[in-house]
């Protein structure tokens, strides 16, 4: 019994000041590892970066098409858009 008596204001001492704290900073360094990306992310992104540049050209190719084939295209989406959005809210 004397052994619980003596181990009790170490216990309580752990328990209110040093658990807490070694919680905190076991997940902020948790928090911390996971913010940075890992080289997977980071070439699925440069992927993504690639095929979104690759898309851009392509839609300035099409629209440069259309420009020349289609002069008043651009005219004709605008306002079916526009169209489209005043059914939208009627």
């Amino acid at each position: 019994m004397e052994f619980w008596k003596f181990m009790f204001v170490p216990t309580i001492l752990f328990l209110t000041v040093v658990a807490p704290i070694w919680i905190t900073m076991h997940y902020r360094s948790v928090n911390r590892s996971s913010r940075s990306l890992n080289q997977e992310d980071r070439e699925s992104i440069e992927h993504m970066l690639e095929t979104v540049d690759r898309l851009t050209e392509r839609i300035h190719s099409l629209e440069t098409i259309l420009d020349d084939d289609h002069p008043g295209w651009r005219q004709q989406v605008d306002r079916a858009e526009r169209e489209q959005s005043a059914r939208q809210e009627g």
